[in-house]
């Protein structure tokens, strides 16, 4: 066993040697930082075999062992060193093709995984590539629909626009031109004109309600409700509207449910359903909206008789603008924003809306959370 302090040299003098080309090693892994990671493992290798190398010598010199024993360890560390060398030159090329690889799938017009095996943190990364693309194309599909929403709507409220104002326009200029002079007509041309323009208002304000909700400027005032109250007020409001059609509406709602809602902003979505809902019942037909508790969540329901909605529609129903063919081809009123806005505010309220056909019609449930029970006065929080 050596004596301490030859050990104590021994480790100075492989300290020393290690570090000196330890050093070396650091500089010229500077040099080639940009280079491929198969010459950086090389760089390792020999530095770390240089390392032993130099170690081993200094040894020799400074304790006098033979030229025989150095020359037989210089040769195992040589050999060994070789050896290492080419294992860090094989990883390095293999890190390399991996890296190829993956560069090749992102570069590709849509990304897919390399089918060969990758080291385990490149294949985290081609994982978390993989749903990065994922979620791009779904906003690139989202926006794409959202573009073809908008487009949608421009032609709509276009058209929508242009029909009563040439009607406004034809009538004006014959009051103007005193083409219609009898009381009769003109007070009908009145009244037609007042109806065109509650109808553009109305077009307006939801346009207007619409921009709100994609800005994200949609604030609301929530206060505690009871929700028979909000579907007893929803009924009262579309009671004129069922009837001159000649539909029939039933309200229910459990009574003591309480919402933390803005009773203002969730009224215009509700009444946006039950008057879609009248608009596409034949007269005759019923419309119900029942409120219920299910599930830990509040749900208001408005079932109709309009015949169903096409199974292909049914996931466009509450785009922007958007019409049904066939059953739910609209008559008087809207451009198509009423369910798209009832949408926008029920998502506002943390809520959830859908639509499925059944029994004569179809049914749209409003999914919203409870209201928070209050907190017993004089109660302490938690400190």
């Amino acid at each position: 066993m050596l004596p301490f302090e030859a050990l104590l040299d021994v480790i100075a003098t492989s300290a020393v040697s290690a570090l000196a080309v330890g050093g070396l090693g650091l500089a010229v892994l500077r040099l080639v930082r940009a280079r491929p990671m198969s010459v950086q493992f090389a760089v390792v290798a020999v530095a770390t075999v240089c390392a032993i190398v130099a170690g081993i010598i200094a040894i020799t010199l400074r304790m006098f062992i033979s030229s025989h024993d150095r020359d037989v360890a210089l040769t195992v560390v040589s050999v060994a060193g070789l050896v290492g060398f080419g294992v860090a030159v094989l990883l390095g090329r293999r890190l390399t093709l991996a890296n190829r690889a993956l560069v090749a799938a992102v570069r590709a017009e849509s990304f897919t995984a390399p089918k060969q095996a990758l080291p385990a943190e490149l294949a985290e990364l081609s994982r978390e590539l993989e749903a990065a693309y994922g979620r791009l194309a779904d906003a690139h599909d989202r926006e794409k629909a959202l573009e073809a929403g908008r487009r949608e709507l421009v032609a709509w409220v276009s058209h929508d626009l242009r029909t009563p104002l040439a009607g406004l326009r034809a009538m004006a200029e014959a009051l103007e031109d005193e083409v219609v002079v009898d009381t009769e007509t003109v007070h009908r041309y009145h009244g037609r004109i007042r109806a065109e323009v509650d109808r553009l208002t109305e077009m307006v304000d939801d346009l207007f309600e619409l921009s709100r909700i994609h800005s994200g400027t949609l604030r609301l005032s929530r206060q505690r409700v009871g929700l028979d109250d909000l579907v007893a007020e929803v009924v009262a409001g579309a009671e004129p509207l069922a009837r001159a059609k000649g539909v029939h509406v039933r309200g229910a709602a459990a009574r003591g449910l309480p919402l933390e809602v803005d009773t203002a902003e969730l009224g215009r979505a509700l009444r946006n359903l039950v008057v879609n809902a009248i608009r596409h019942t034949p007269s005759d037909g019923s419309v119900e909206i029942l409120g219920e508790a299910g599930d830990g969540r509040v749900l208001v329901s408005v079932a109709d008789g309009c015949g169903g909605i096409p199974s292909e529609d049914l996931p466009r129903v509450f785009d922007v603008a958007f019409r049904g063919e066939s059953a739910r081809t609209p008559g008087e009123g809207g451009a198509g924003l009423g369910l798209a806005i009832a949408r926008g505010i029920v998502e506002a309220h943390d809520g959830e809306i859908v639509v499925a056909n059944t029994g004569p019609g179809c049914r749209f449930t409003v999914e919203l959370p409870p209201a928070v029970p209050p907190q017993p006065r004089g109660s302490l929080s938690a400190r």
